[in-house]
């Protein structure tokens, strides 16, 4: 490294000024890098390129591949059936922002009611621990027949029985037990002289898990977060099963009228590319989280 100096001389005085000129060895240890980054993604696309040619020749040769084109890939079907596909999935969208605000709020509620502490808290805990270990136990296809099926069976005044509300009701209660759980995780991964520090400046112990606790929480727990907000993307589709006409209810209509699979083939690949963008933000601040940790910076 070569540091030049430079001296100029003006009405306010002399200016001392350094341009930074790098070394011969440091240009070199560059343009080695570089070609070494070219070259590996030039590997890695030849690499990609022979294993999709592999495929599809496999693919395309098996004896029942002419069938099954006709079956599952048939274009005139995709082009019928992705309207009503995209028409259907705003539904699933909406189901995404409304239940992933409020599995949000409720667990984050269960996982303060866990962790609250004193004797006079056992039943609260209790009722907690109980609704996770329940809803987390419960597959969710099962909460949701039972919720959407049986809730219109027993004839309650005043409770609603479009498919659509109890399908997002039901998806609620078993995805704000995962939550709850991962909320749980980033408050009790708070070290406890975070408190005492908090608690010795005189906040009290609502102020301290309100200030201190839960914004340190809620940051270590975003990635997973994220993760269950992905997968609550994609079960959105399970409302379906009360009739409840999302993209996958959409696509089942076609199906049954033409006894073609494309439309399903159609719903998924809308769902993946509804769900790739929320995974690559999930896998960039998971990284970004893990280079500042490794830092020894502030999460």
């Amino acid at each position: 490294m070569t540091v030049t100096k430079e001296v100029s001389g003006d009405s306010s005085g002399e200016e001392l000024r350094e341009t930074y000129v790098p070394s011969r060895r440091r240009i070199e240890r560059e343009r080695h890098k570089r070609a070494r980054t070219r070259r590996a993604t030039a590997i890695a696309a030849v690499s990609t390129l022979v294993t999709g040619v592999v495929l599809y020749f496999v693919v395309v040769s098996a004896p029942g591949w002419p069938r099954t084109q006709e079956t599952f890939f048939n274009a005139q079907y995709a082009r019928e059936a992705l309207p009503k596909v995209l028409e259907g999935l705003w539904l699933n969208v909406r189901l995404l922002l409304v239940c992933g605000a409020a599995v949000l709020v409720l667990g984050m509620l269960i996982a303060v009611a866990r962790t609250l502490r004193g004797p006079v808290f056992f039943p609260v805990r209790a009722l907690a621990a109980a609704y996770t270990d329940f809803f987390r136990g419960l597959p969710l296809i099962i909460n949701l027949m039972i919720v959407v099926l049986g809730v219109p069976a027993l004839r309650l005044q005043g409770v609603t029985v479009d498919p659509v509300l109890l399908g997002g009701t039901a998806l609620t209660l078993t995805y704000s037990a995962y939550v709850a759980e991962v909320f749980r995780a980033g408050i009790e991964s708070v070290h406890p002289s975070q408190r005492a520090a908090a608690r010795s400046l005189g906040l009290t112990n609502r102020q301290t898990l309100r200030h201190v606790v839960l914004p340190q929480a809620v940051r270590r727990q975003v990635p997973p977060l994220l993760n269950d907000l992905v997968s609550l993307q994609k079960d959105t589709g399970l409302v379906s099963i009360g009739g409840a006409v999302d993209a996958v209810r959409a696509a089942d209509i076609i199906v049954g009228r033409s006894l073609n699979y494309t439309p399903y083939i159609v719903a998924g690949l809308v769902f993946v590319a509804l769900t790739i963008p929320m995974t690559r933000l999930t896998d960039w601040v998971t990284a970004r989280m893990d280079r500042r940790r490794a830092q020894g910076g502030s999460l």
